[in-house]
């Protein structure tokens, strides 16, 4: 059989049985809508808990009166640990023009620079960031006599770790629970369609039909439900984009900044789950009703 017989089928499926495709249609549109909402928001927020972490360093301070070559050294030994990704030194001069802009009243009674030239050590991963500085303090003390201390910032730094941790696994475990609650949705849904017509389908069993041969058809019509589906909460989706999300974004800088899916990808991302879940769950949910 040609293809243009079963979409025929499928078409004519619809048109007889409006009411349970339509109640799939707008299943498979409110569930996408809300997929659609919650891809950003998970998004922004690993984005916000990995820029957080990307901030975690250790700050190894020297002393006073160390020398170039002194600095040079420890710049070595810094740079051959473990898990480090780069080395920053930043001069005591440096640090004293950048604490200066910040609150030059503190700084206008110094005679002197008190503050010491330090090196940034960044690691190639935050939760690297308390092995580094117990590498630098073996024993509690600093690794080389040049320097002088290491930022002590040990229990901010965990928690601020087990934080962002904890959000990365609760947006990924609320994804799949989403996930997992749209396909069944979904499916269900479906599911009572097919039910509505399996009167239908035992007939066609009878008659010698072969499994495949009654199920394209709905195979065909699950995938036209899901892209009507997934079409119409595009089109819920760009209305409040380009009516709300868009003028807010000009003027508040908590929802423009973040960066999230460019939203063609995501007409792209609804477009193929509402297809492939629908034709998936018209499909396996056909399959009680062929066992006659």
């Amino acid at each position: 059989m040609r293809l243009g017989f079963f979409l025929k089928e499928a078409t004519r499926a619809m048109r007889r049985s409006a009411a349970p495709s339509f109640a799939a249609l707008a299943t498979v549109a409110v569930t996408l809508v809300v997929v659609g909402v919650f891809i950003p928001i998970v998004q922004a927020t690993q984005g916000a808990a990995n820029s957080v972490r990307s901030r975690v360093l250790v700050n190894v301070y020297m002393q006073t009166d160390a020398t170039p070559a002194q600095e040079a050294r420890v710049k070595r030994e810094l740079q051959a640990l473990p898990h480090v990704k780069k080395v920053v030194f930043e001069s005591k001069a440096q640090a004293y023009k950048q604490y200066y802009k910040t609150d030059p009243a503190a700084f206008q009674l110094l005679s002197s620079n008190p503050l010491p030239d330090t090196f940034h050590v960044y690691p190639t991963n935050a939760s690297y960031a308390l092995a580094i500085r117990g590498a630098l303090t073996p024993g509690g003390k600093p690794l080389d006599p040049a320097i002088a201390s290491v930022s002590n910032h040990r229990s901010e730094t965990k928690e601020l770790l087990e934080v962002t941790n904890l959000v990365t696994i609760t947006a990924a475990l609320l994804s799949v629970l989403l996930t997992l609650a749209s396909v069944l949705l979904i499916a269900n849904t479906i599911r009572l369609s097919l039910y509505a017509r399996r009167r239908e389908v035992e007939v066609m069993k009878l008659v010698g039909a072969t499994d495949w041969f009654i199920r394209w058809p709905f195979v065909i019509e699950g995938t036209v439900v899901g892209a009507a589906g997934a079409l119409v909460a595009i089109g819920v989706l760009g209305l409040t984009k380009i009516a709300l999300l868009d003028p807010l974004a000009n003027s508040w800088t908590l929802i423009a900044a973040p960066r999230t899916i460019p939203f063609v990808a995501l007409i792209a991302v609804l477009v193929g789950a509402g297809m492939v879940v629908s034709a998936l769950g018209s499909g396996i949910s056909l399959r009680r009703y062929l066992r006659v």
